[in-house]
C-alpha cells in the first residue's frame, strides 16, 4: 500500500512541502520514496509478478531502443520540479539528458507496472503529474498472469489519450518513443 507519511515519523522537516533534497536523508530500506508536489509517497518493494514483467519489458525495449536513447529501470529519480521527484518503473529518455544522479526533466516515456499498493496512484496522481510536466508517452502495465495488459497513452494537449491497448496474446504496437511490437502474455511468468 502506498502511504503518505508524516515528516515526524521519518525525521524530515515539518511544516513545509518536502523537496527532492529532503529525500537524501531517507534510509535505503527497500521502500520507494517519491515526492508529488511536496508530499512524500512511500511504496513497499514490488512483488514477483511485477518484477518479472519489468525485466521482460526492459529486455524488449532495450533491444528496440535507438542508440541516442536510454531505457532505465527503477529506482532512478526523475526530477520534474524541486518538489516532484518520481521513479517510474521504467523510463526512456535521450542519453544526453541524464546526469549521474537523476533525469532532471521529463522522460519521453514513463512506464508504471500495476501493484495492488500503487494502482490507484499510477492511474490518477502519477498520470496527472506526468501530463502536467509534459511526459509525451505513459504506459500502464497490468502483470496479472491471467490477463496481462499494456495501455499506451499519448499526451494530447493537457491530458492523455489512448494510443494502443493489448491484453493477453493481442499484439501491442506503438511508434513512440520508438517502434515497439510485443504481446503482454510474453512478459508474464506463465507458472503463476
Amino acid at each position: 500500500m502506498v502511504s503518505v507519511t508524516t515528516s515526524a515519523a521519518t525525521g524530515l522537516p515539518f511544516g513545509r512541502p518536502l523537496t527532492a533534497a529532503d529525500l537524501e536523508s531517507l534510509p535505503d530500506d527497500g521502500h520507494r520514496y517519491e515526492l508529488l508536489d511536496g508530499t512524500l509517497l512511500v511504496s513497499p518493494s514490488p512483488g514477483f509478478s511485477h518484477q518479472t514483467v519489468l525485466g521482460q519489458l526492459y529486455v524488449r525495449l532495450q533491444a528496440a531502443c535507438p542508440r541516442d536513447l536510454r531505457v532505465i529501470l527503477a529506482p532512478f529519480a526523475v526530477l520534474l520540479t524541486p518538489s516532484t521527484e518520481l521513479q517510474p518503473d521504467l523510463l526512456v529518455a535521450p542519453r544526453r539528458d541524464f546526469t549521474a544522479k537523476n533525469l532532471p526533466g521529463p522522460p519521453l516515456l514513463a512506464v508504471e507496472i500495476r501493484s495492488p499498493s500503487t494502482a490507484l496512484i499510477d492511474r490518477t496522481l502519477k498520470r496527472a503529474a506526468y501530463a502536467r510536466h509534459g511526459v509525451p508517452s505513459y504506459w500502464l502495465v497490468d502483470p496479472d498472469p491471467g490477463a496481462p495488459s499494456i495501455r499506451a497513452l499519448e499526451l494530447h494537449g493537457e491530458d492523455y489519450a489512448e494510443a494502443a491497448h493489448a491484453v493477453g496474446t493481442e499484439e501491442f504496437v506503438v511508434t513512440r518513443p520508438f517502434p515497439v511490437r510485443l504481446t503482454p502474455a510474453d512478459l508474464v511468468d506463465r507458472a503463476d
